[in-house]
């Protein structure tokens, strides 16, 4: 490989551009956000202090004088107040006041508003003694006059200071704000002038470095764009030469290969083709066995001149549903519930047929129904079941179909009764259904749908065959729970994903429905 000739590697060179402008600019923005969550916090805190002590400022002296007010003039005692949802008690309204702005003071930091805050306190513990005088004074007798007194004098003096004292301490919080917007405005100015010059020497940087590594990259990228331009329009006979001893060189490589490797696909998916549209005539010669065509219109015949009309309507109807689901508007997908339709249908024109020979059982788990399965997979080995193990048995037989769900698979069994195979006969028909249907000679339809299974679905999937001479034959069918998808929707895509897409200009797959000599 020339990859070790490698001297400087593209990846090293990006490396150091990518190291050139990131590291820098990393830089700047943890910079930045250091700053910025600094800025944030501090803000934050301001506002926060702000709404505190707002909420106190709009408030706290209206609720105080009023309730104060009612105490005194007897509206309300300190034992019923809280029962009035227009008055606060004043003890709680001051403890909540002394509270908050005790955190305010834990937390704010500037001088002055520090000042105020101390002076609010203060008042604040001056207000209390002030409410406990009137408290006192309401047991007794003719204090009214006093407490009147103490109310003009004294609270709503007080109530009137500590409003005051809050504005003052929002006032200087406002201040505080606009400090600290004025230096966040200094930084941003010092810190956009250094990134410019930043900027500006990583530009140069990488305006030399770009130009160092493009030259020596868009060169042969050139010449490999112009081989894969004739490689798309089909010319796979072109190939690479670079010299460069780097990468670039490594891709000319394997862009050859890749090349050569198509080529020679091309050329078997061509022959491939060739071989199925053998098989696909072939298929479609056999699809329509016109034994089974003829038998069943003389049956109807044999009926209607019998006389029994209803029989014969029933089995046109279920030789109708058969085309039917034969044709399935050219979809090689259908669900299982139409596969077992399409048995049933098919089982129903043999037993009146084989009325004295033949019974037949579908047990199919519904919770199959909207899975996906190849058109035509049981039904080819029903009939087989038919006209190779229960005609020739000397009794009445029975055909039995099933299907269910097992470790994430569907397992199809189409069983039967009739006369079986020797272990040899089993084993030369064992390894006829493993072979292309085109070279198969013996059980081309078992062969066929073994290879349709395993084609669309993958080698782990397919058919297996038991039988014992006298005692019958089983065939086992294993597919993958593929839910089904809507005609118009690509098989290959979505939900089926599993399923291969078909070979381009190929509708998939046909089989033979026909055992009959």
């Amino acid at each position: 490989m020339r990859l070790g000739q490698v001297k400087y590697p593209i990846k090293n060179k990006l490396i150091m551009l990518s190291a050139v402008v990131a590291v820098p600019f990393l830089i700047m923005v943890v910079y930045l956000i250091y700053a910025l969550r600094n800025y944030s916090a501090a803000y934050d805190t301001i506002v926060s202090n702000m709404t505190v002590a707002n909420n106190y400022n709009l408030n706290f002296k209206e609720e105080m004088d009023e309730s104060l007010y009612k105490l005194v003039v007897g509206a309300a005692t300190f034992e019923t107040i809280k029962d009035d949802d227009s008055l606060e008690d004043p003890y709680v309204l001051i403890g909540e006041l002394r509270e908050d702005f005790e955190k305010l003071m834990r937390i704010t930091t500037d001088g002055e508003s520090r000042t105020w805050l101390q002076i609010l306190l203060r008042n604040i513990d001056t207000l209390e003694d002030k409410v406990g005088d009137i408290s006192g004074n309401l047991g007794m007798e003719d204090s009214y006059d006093t407490n009147i007194e103490m109310l003009d004098n004294n609270i709503y003096i007080m109530t009137e200071l500590i409003q005051d004292n809050i504005q003052y301490y929002i006032y200087y919080q406002t201040q505080s704000m606009g400090h600290l917007t004025e230096q966040l405005n200094e930084r941003v100015n010092t810190f956009t002038v250094f990134c410019a010059i930043l900027l500006g020497v990583i530009l140069l940087i990488v305006v030399v470095l770009t130009a160092m590594i493009v030259t020596g990259i868009i060169r042969p990228i050139r010449e490999l764009s112009q081989a894969t331009e004739k490689i798309s329009r089909g010319d796979f006979s072109v190939r690479v030469q670079v010299e460069t001893n780097d990468e670039v060189a490594v891709l000319a490589d394997g862009v050859n290969i890749m090349t050569e490797s198509i080529e020679r696909f091309v050329r078997k998916i061509k022959e491939d083709e060739r071989k199925m549209r053998r098989a696909d005539l072939r298929l479609l010669q056999e699809q329509i066995n016109p034994h089974f065509l003829y038998n069943t219109l003389d049956t109807i015949v044999w009926l209607i001149e019998g006389n029994d009309p209803d029989k014969a309507v029933n089995m046109v109807m279920s030789l109708s549903e058969f085309f039917r689901l034969v044709l399935s508007k050219g979809r090689e997908y259908i669900t299982i519930q139409e596969e077992e339709m399409h048995i049933k249908s098919y089982l129903e024109i043999q037993q009146v047929r084989y009325r004295d020979i033949m019974d037949y059982d579908i047990h199919i788990d519904p919770e199959l129904y909207q899975y996906t399965i190849l058109k035509l997979t049981l039904q080819p080995l029903v009939e087989n079941s038919l006209y190779h193990g229960i005609k020739y048995k000397r009794a009445k037989g029975s055909i039995k179909v099933t299907g269910a769900m097992s470790g994430g698979k569907i397992r199809l069994l189409v069983e039967d009764d009739g006369v079986g195979m020797e272990a040899q006969e089993l084993a030369n028909l064992r390894g006829e259904i493993v072979k292309p249907c085109k070279d198969t000679g013996k059980g081309f339809g078992l062969a066929n749908v073994n290879e349709r299974i395993r084609m669309n679905f993958g080698a782990e999937y397919g058919m297996t065959i038991d039988s014992v001479r006298g005692q019958g034959t089983r065939v086992e069918i294993v597919i993958p729970a593929v839910p089904y998808e809507q005609p118009d929707q690509n098989p290959g895509q979505g939900d089926m994903a599993s399923v291969p897409e078909l070979p381009a200009g190929k509708t998939g797959q046909h089989t033979d429905t026909g055992f009959e000599e």
